[in-house]
């Protein structure tokens, strides 16, 4: 088993790229069957936060940061659900320059190159991890899609979310041609804040227009139950009489379309 490893992003905060993470991560674990590690690279560790929720989990002694100075993510494991697994981060990762530095002090090459290193043992124990990396050109964004497989973006129908969706596509062709990286954008997943709105209704357009066929068709409209999960953890409640609950089932069943259409994208590459 050789797992592929996703890098989720856009060089514009705050546009649901976290969300799209811990949401996918929860589906490729509990509808998709897979095996799934969630390594969180942004020092504000938000994705952490929301995982942790999930799995009940009070207290982390394990993070990223002492897998990068230790050269071993493997034992800093922790488990979240049957299938899913997490890598904290933590605000000390925000010394993530310094690390690598320290570490290969005059080999770039090696700096940038680290996390690819540190995933490859991982890869045989997961069919999925998915990478959460700060909004910034930096060490983070280059060690992420240096590492990664694929790259989905999260694009939020405003403009200035569509600038750094172009910027963080130019940016991947930059060190795809610099570094003789094999990566390529899966999708562009666009969350929509006011259905019907002109503005979000002229960015998807545009967005299709530059970008065609990795705009998926399912769109991320916003919903007050995705916004619970960031409180209480991710979950499916129940009713009395065993169904699950209406606004859990269309939170979920809308990442599980993207996970869906990912796939197809995935299979097109892959065939």
């Amino acid at each position: 088993m050789s797992g592929t490893v996703y890098v989720i992003g856009n060089f514009k905060g705050g546009v649901g790229k976290t969300k799209s993470v811990t949401m996918l991560a929860y589906e490729s674990a509990v509808i998709k069957n897979r095996k799934t590690l969630v390594i969180d690279l942004d020092p504000q560790g938000n994705a952490t936060s929301v995982l942790a929720k999930t799995g009940n989990i009070s207290e982390i002694n394990q993070t990223v940061t002492e897998g990068f100075q230790t050269g071993n993510l493997s034992e800093q494991i922790i488990p979240i659900l049957d299938k899913l697994d997490l890598i904290a981060s933590n605000t000390a990762f925000r010394n993530l320059s310094k690390i690598l530095y320290q570490k290969f002090p005059d080999d770039e090459i090696a700096q940038i190159t680290y996390l690819k290193k540190l995933i490859e043992p991982l890869k045989e124990e997961y069919d999925a991890i998915y990478l959460d990396v700060p909004p910034t050109i930096s060490d983070y964004s280059d060690n992420a899609m240096l590492a990664a497989d694929y790259c989905i973006i999260v694009l939020q129908t405003q403009e200035l979310s569509l600038d750094g969706a172009q910027t963080y596509i130019a940016y991947m062709q930059y060190l795809v041609d610099t570094y003789n990286a094999d990566l390529n954008v899966l999708g562009i997943i666009p969350c929509m804040l006011r259905q019907g709105g002109r503005v979000d209704d002229k960015v998807l357009n545009q967005a299709k227009n530059l970008y065609g066929g990795n705009v998926l068709d399912t769109i991320v409209k916003y919903q007050e139950r995705l916004k619970v999960y960031d409180v209480e953890g991710i979950g499916v409640n129940y009713n009395v009489n065993g169904k699950p609950d209406t606004w859990d089932k269309r939170a979920h069943q809308v990442f599980i379309d993207v996970l869906d259409e990912l796939d197809t994208h995935q299979n097109y590459f892959e065939s």
